[in-house]
């Protein structure tokens, strides 16, 4: 009995140290820009770019695969930082894309939702709780607003419903103007 504890203990210990060595021999370094980039984006993975999530797209921008205005919930002010960070010129934002909308959040009619959960498998972020043949209803702090449950609804009860402005989602509107100081005449 006490050998194969043993014996156990000395192959958990064994496989234990090859993982934590083959984590350190085989890492993999991911690219700082893509990082950069990917955090500018505003993470809806919505695919309104064109690629499955803000990830992906990231990827593509940093090998110059795509261009840095795609995203329509990243909007003008998403564009100009990516603008900014690239050192590349601000351009408007692509209509093939989609237009830039006002933050909203998915709202379910619960009276009428048949429980198909089409709009769940739909949800990319899983903001939507329910189960087959229930109702079901929407996490608003995890929803992102991208739009994917509406078109899967077959009894259009998903409604996208504009979120009110805050303290915690007040943003400055672009153009800034730079003030500059101005120098005395000598």
């Amino acid at each position: 009995m006490l050998a194969a504890i043993l014996v156990m203990a000395l192959g958990a210990v064994i496989l234990g140290d090859a993982l934590g060595y083959a984590s350190i021999k085989f890492r993999v370094e991911g690219d700082p820009l893509v990082d950069k980039i990917d955090a500018i984006l505003p993470q809806t993975q919505c695919g309104q770019c064109g690629f499955p999530g803000c990830k992906p797209y990231a990827t593509a921008i940093a090998k110059g695969e795509a261009e840095i205005n795609q995203c329509p919930p990243g909007g003008e002010e998403g564009i100009r930082k990516l603008a900014d960070l690239l050192g590349r010129e601000f351009k408007e934002l692509s209509a093939e894309h989609g237009v830039e909308k006002p933050k909203a959040v998915a709202f379910i009619d619960e009276a009428t939702c048949i429980g198909c959960t089409l709009c769940i498998q739909a949800c990319p972020v899983d903001a939507i709780v329910g189960a087959a043949k229930q109702m079901h209803t929407i996490v608003a702090r995890q929803c992102t607003g991208c739009e994917l449950c509406v078109p899967p609804c077959p009894v259009d009860c998903i409604s996208m419903v504009p979120m009110a402005e805050t303290v915690e989602t007040w943003k400055w509107k672009y153009p800034i103007h730079e003030v500059k100081p101005q120098r005395e005449a000598a």
